[in-house]
């Protein structure tokens, strides 16, 4: 970690970094496991992401639809949080547009924790959503962990041209822009 609050870590052969300011920093989840769902519509939280998140654990997270595709996201409480101050911040909900967006972002949501087992309970009507039965799919992101019907990731997580051409556009000029 530099002076200036800064903390910098390598990915493949670039450097990110993060300021390191009270409640302004995410957990990166790293990795995707494939777990099963028991007869509870209980799934068991990786170590690993256990490990990554170190607090927090006690204050439990927030499960919600994903906007874009038919998977379910887990926010940590404190990601949920930053989450939402992001939200209330370009929203207005006095707005009839605002008030919609609003609506349907927090229908499909719900407070979950893990018991002593590191277990969490998926609501039912979430994973109908998701069409997860059996086996699941756990995957890290920045602040989020993605949970997905296994045959459905399997589908979607694919590196084909389409994810190449995809990543050359997002991340093909860093350096270019770095220069500017």
């Amino acid at each position: 970690m530099a002076k200036n609050g800064i903390k910098w870590c390598k990915v493949g052969f670039y450097y990110y970094f993060y300021p390191l300011n009270k409640g302004s920093v995410m957990v990166s989840f790293i990795g995707d496991y494939t777990c099963k769902l028991d007869s509870k519509g209980r799934i068991t939280l990786p170590s690993a992401f256990k490990r990554q998140m170190k607090e927090g654990m006690q204050d439990g997270f927030v499960l919600k639809r994903d906007v874009f595709e038919e998977c379910l996201i887990l926010y940590p409480m404190k990601e949920w949080e930053r989450q939402n101050q992001i939200i209330r911040s370009k929203t207005n909900p006095y707005n009839k547009e605002h008030a919609s967006f609003l609506r349907m972002f927090y229908s499909g949501t719900a407070e979950v924790i893990s018991d002593a087992n590191n277990r969490i309970l998926i609501p039912k009507r979430l994973m109908e959503y998701a069409k997860i039965e059996g086996e699941v799919v756990l995957a890290g992101q920045f602040g989020k962990i993605e949970i997905w019907a296994a045959e459905h990731y399997a589908k979607v997580s694919r590196v084909d041209d389409e994810f190449t051409a995809l990543a050359e556009r997002i991340l093909g000029g860093l350096n270019d822009q770095k220069n500017e």
